[in-house]
């Protein structure tokens, strides 16, 4: 037995043997070759055409105003508290729920914004935007 040399049978392989990968591939390939022409042959059939688009029934939305003094405007016409929750109610009570956008006065206390939104919120209205005008 000798120390310091090395037979060559136990020297380490330093290359990956490509002949496996390659022979897989070719192996893939040809299974793509032959299923391809098949998927490709189907019955054509003549289906009727028909539109079965479901109709989209945009609601129309809730415009509340606050002006400066506080008061609430539906659209255009002047409505009480109380009557403010009764036509929310009635919004709310719709299949097709509409969209509740508030705009406030910059001068209105706060205080009236918080209660169109907590009957909007009791009454079931489940969209709230804010109306803004952006800084020119």
């Amino acid at each position: 037995m000798a120390f310091g040399t090395q037979d060559d049978s136990d020297e380490v392989m330093n290359e990956i043997n490509m002949t496996p990968l390659v022979d897989v591939m070719l192996v893939l390939l040809i299974v793509f070759i032959i299923t391809v022409p098949v998927m490709k042959h189907a019955v054509n059939v003549d289906l009727p055409r028909v539109s079965n688009e479901p109709e989209v029934v945009k609601p129309q939305n809730i415009s509340l105003s606050i002006d400066a003094q506080g008061q609430y405007f539906w659209g255009k016409d002047a409505i009480s508290d109380e009557e403010l929750l009764t036509r929310l109610q009635a919004e709310a009570a719709k299949d097709v729920q509409p969209d509740l956008h508030i705009s406030g006065d910059k001068e209105v206390r706060y205080e009236r914004v918080a209660k169109a939104m907590a009957a909007a919120q009791n009454a079931g209205i489940r969209k709230i935007g804010f109306v803004t005008h952006p800084e020119q």
